[in-house]
């Protein structure tokens, strides 16, 4: 095991227990994964790289039962599934965030309908800081000043120093060192749209190629303040609880408080494919999201450190296969 899937390993085993509890319910009630079909082809997934692990464990247990599929995995980041789908190289398009929709409308203009978009998971956003760091909590106006350039969650002042944010003693006079991802992560853009308000990003900020190499920056950073997946935390940074005002409790980042909706940077995680209207999926593409929506395929999703779906939104996603 390197060292990066031994961290990730260490990150499964640290997730709360309000997830574990959760998640073992969840599966319980849910299928086990039997083939309808025999899957043969490739499959090609392109896209999103907070997803890169768990498409990876998927793309693992679904070879268990088709072994004459043969698989590829490219994933630079969100940005770069849409293109994908438009030319045929992917088979399924992975994103931590909904298509845009001028996306949306190039792949119109070429096929003649939208694609279809499956809700895969649920992820909280996290807002890490060193181990070490002893702030308690941040509301998102104060991430937005710490992160952006425009202020357009309506904090007055630029907050540059940890002691802005209520930190004392040494803490006081540091200055925050800012880390996230590139431009082609869906996790970028959700972040600016929800804890920015569509806002700039400071120029400082220190954008790195991959999810986790943000959370490593971090750990090795003790002034340092970054945003990933909830999937990628790891015993040397802390996720922040966060509120969405002044004036109302912090709240961590747990596997309930996502499925409540009360963390306020939750977010389902999507797989984007082809689907022609009124027309089945193609076998191979068929399977693999039956695969994601079973309790095989939800069981690695609270693996990586993400959350399963609710029985509902499974119901639903699950709906759009017909």
């Amino acid at each position: 095991m390197n060292r990066n899937r031994r961290y990730r390993f260490l990150s499964g085993l640290a997730i709360s227990l309000s997830l574990i509890n959760l998640a073992h319910a969840q599966e319980q009630s849910l299928p086990a994964y039997v083939p309808q079909n025999h899957a043969s082809g490739t499959l090609t997934s392109i896209g999103s790289d907070t997803m890169v692990y768990v498409v990876s464990y998927w793309v693992v247990g679904f070879k268990r039962f088709h072994p004459d599929v043969q698989t590829r995995i490219l994933q630079a980041g969100s940005a770069t599934a849409p293109p994908a789908l438009l030319d045929g190289t992917a088979t399924i398009g992975p994103m931590s965030r909904r298509m845009k929709d001028g996306e949306i409308q190039a792949f119109v203009n070429k096929f003649g309908y939208p694609p279809t978009e499956f809700r895969v998971a649920m992820d909280a956003l996290a807002v890490y800081v060193h181990k070490d760091n002893p702030l308690q909590g941040m509301t998102l106006p104060q991430v937005d000043a710490v992160f952006s350039s425009t202020r357009k969650c309506g904090y007055l002042d630029d907050i540059t120093l940890w002691g802005q944010l209520g930190l004392d003693n040494a803490w006081r006079t540091h200055a925050i060192e800012l880390y996230g991802r590139n431009t082609l992560s869906g996790t970028y853009a959700f972040f600016a749209d929800h804890a920015l308000c569509k806002g700039k990003f400071k120029g400082v900020l220190q954008m790195q190629p991959t999810s986790w190499d943000v959370v490593r920056a971090v750990a090795a950073t003790p002034d340092a303040i970054g945003y990933s997946g909830i999937g990628y935390r790891t015993r040397d940074v802390r996720a922040i609880p966060l509120a969405t005002r002044a004036g109302e409790p912090f709240v961590p980042a747990t596997a309930d408080n996502v499925y409540s909706g009360k963390y306020p940077l939750s977010r389902y995680l999507y797989v984007y494919v082809n689907k022609a209207p009124g027309r089945p999926l193609p076998v191979l593409e068929r399977e693999f999201l039956r695969m994601v929506f079973s309790a095989q395929g939800q069981s690695m999703v609270t693996n990586n450190g993400f959350v399963p779906l609710s029985a509902e939104v499974l119901r639903e996603e699950l709906a759009k296969l017909d």
